[in-house]
């Protein structure tokens, strides 16, 4: 799989920012076949840092009421990066 393909977007939330300063985590939006060595491989080669370890989870999507009718959004899988100390992403720096 590309490298491009894997990660597909960086997810910011309060959580994610408090993993950021405390112990240098970062959580993106990756494919839902994307392994923990592709997304490390991923990360190290579009960002240039050291990756020491990789957790994905796959979140169920909610469920959402559009007036009388069901929906529910999809399903994805969520990546968190642990990267090595003094190792840092300059797109995460105004978080």
């Amino acid at each position: 799989m590309d490298i491009f393909q894997v990660i597909k977007e960086p997810h910011v939330t309060e959580k994610s920012g408090l993993l950021k300063e405390g112990v240098n985590q970062i959580s993106f939006k990756v494919h839902k076949r994307a392994n923990k060595i592709e997304v490390k491989q991923a990360v190290e080669a579009l960002f240039k840092t050291k990756v020491l370890d990789v957790k994905t989870m796959n979140m169920r999507g909610k469920s959402r009421r559009m007036g009388k009718s069901f929906g529910k959004r999809p399903d994805w899988k969520k990546a968190i990066v642990k990267l090595a100390p003094g190792e840092n992403i300059e797109i995460f720096e105004g978080m």
